[in-house]
């Protein structure tokens, strides 16, 4: 059951950061969803199976910081990562106004 999540911590303010869309695209750029973090900077993202391959997932931060009119560098961040097998994606984001990190979460 890969299915995906993801996690957005404003890092600048140490809170979730709610609000940021989302879209997941498939290597050769078809849009497999969209999805919107909650209040707690949380979301699930697309189908409950992943099937194997390379994917995107933008994070559409410039409307996050317009909203909080900060200034910031990145009006979004992408992510591209590889499924392999049937375990759960989490695809974490520490992001501030002039940097971010991710990981793979669990």
């Amino acid at each position: 059951m890969p299915h995906l999540t993801t996690h957005v911590l404003d890092a600048a303010s140490g809170m979730p950061a709610p609000g940021i869309r989302l879209v997941l695209s498939t290597a050769a750029g078809e849009r497999v969803a969209t999805a919107e973090t909650d209040a707690d900077g949380r979301a699930a993202v697309g189908p409950d199976r992943l099937p194997a391959g390379d994917y995107t997932l933008r994070f559409e931060t410039g409307g996050y910081f317009a909203h909080k009119r900060v200034d910031t560098f990145y009006p979004f961040v992408d992510v591209t990562f590889t499924v392999v097998d049937q375990r759960h994606v989490h695809v974490p984001l520490l992001l501030s106004p002039f940097a971010y990190s991710t990981y793979r979460g669990s």
